[in-house]
């Protein structure tokens, strides 16, 4: 436990002042990566067309997933015969068109903001480096030059490994949410349709 704690002892110490924040970074990007991940995981087996029909016939079953859930409620709206039933649906729906959205700012802000803090990081680390080489001190630890400078770069590879598999994984999660988006929408256009078909 002991070696655990020096090692990241030496690993906090290695990045510097970047390292605080950039973990701080890392933390909320893959907190809100999971979040999303978790709403636009589609567990249920059906697609908008069936969700519609039995909807309209009542069949009411427990909803899996987000999708299943706005079918219920559009079903919920046909049977009540509200007047205007697109209008009904678009303000019904679009608390899920918030919640399928929400943190992907905050994903996209940091997937910037980690390779930036570790570009400061090893500004910061070049800067001690040239200072240290100014004062001749460098010469006297052990690594000379290419170990100041591999300290400083450090942080920047730390900053596009933090950044990188979040940009991947974002991605991934941007398709979901376009499909999700396309399913709520077909399922509003599905309800409005059957109603003028009646």
């Amino acid at each position: 436990m002991l070696d655990v704690i020096l090692e990241l002892e030496q690993f906090f110490e290695a990045g510097g002042f970047v390292m605080p924040p950039l973990l701080i970074v890392t933390m909320l990007l893959w907190y809100c990566l999971g979040y999303r991940f978790w709403i636009l995981k589609r567990r249920g087996k059906f697609g908008p067309r069936e969700l519609v029909r039995q909807g309209l016939r009542g069949v009411n079953t427990c909803p899996y997933d987000l999708v299943e859930e706005a079918a219920m409620v559009g079903a919920g709206l046909v049977k009540c015969r509200v007047r205007d039933l697109r209008r009904c649906l678009d303000s019904e729906f679009i608390r899920y068109e918030i919640e399928i959205m929400r943190f992907s700012p905050i994903i996209n802000t940091v997937v910037i903001v980690a390779p930036l803090l570790g570009l400061l990081g090893t500004v910061n680390g070049m800067i001690e480096t040239f200072n240290s080489l100014a004062d001749m001190a460098l010469f006297a630890q052990s690594g000379g030059i290419a170990g100041g400078i591999s300290q400083a770069l450090f942080t920047t590879q730390l900053g596009l490994v933090v950044a990188v598999p979040g940009l991947l994984f974002k991605s991934m999660l941007d398709r979901k949410q376009r499909r999700i988006q396309a399913e709520l929408a077909q399922i509003k256009d599905l309800y409005c349709s059957a109603i003028h078909m009646k």
